[in-house]
């Protein structure tokens, strides 16, 4: 079931809840009790990539491990 989130006008708190497609943009009860009027937002996450249009992300080394599990020296990646 998809996660959905909704904004409130007034103080603009944002509450996720759990609906099904069907009753995505049907009325949000005010989890407070206050009467608050909730509308369902576009839900955004954040994506890096690398300049030059790629969207694959570097092989990095990070400490004396690599991200892909095995030892710096073992990797063959640089």
């Amino acid at each position: 079931m998809p996660q959905y989130e909704y904004v409130c006008e007034a103080d603009h708190e944002v509450i996720t809840l759990l609906r099904p497609m069907a009753q995505a943009d049907d009325p949000v009860a005010d989890p407070a009790g206050k009467g608050r009027t909730f509308i369902r937002r576009l839900s955004t996450f954040g994506v890096s990539g690398v300049e030059g249009g790629t969207s694959a992300a570097p092989h990095v080394h990070v400490g004396g491990c690599c991200p892909c599990g095995k030892p710096q020296s073992a990797c063959g990646r640089q």
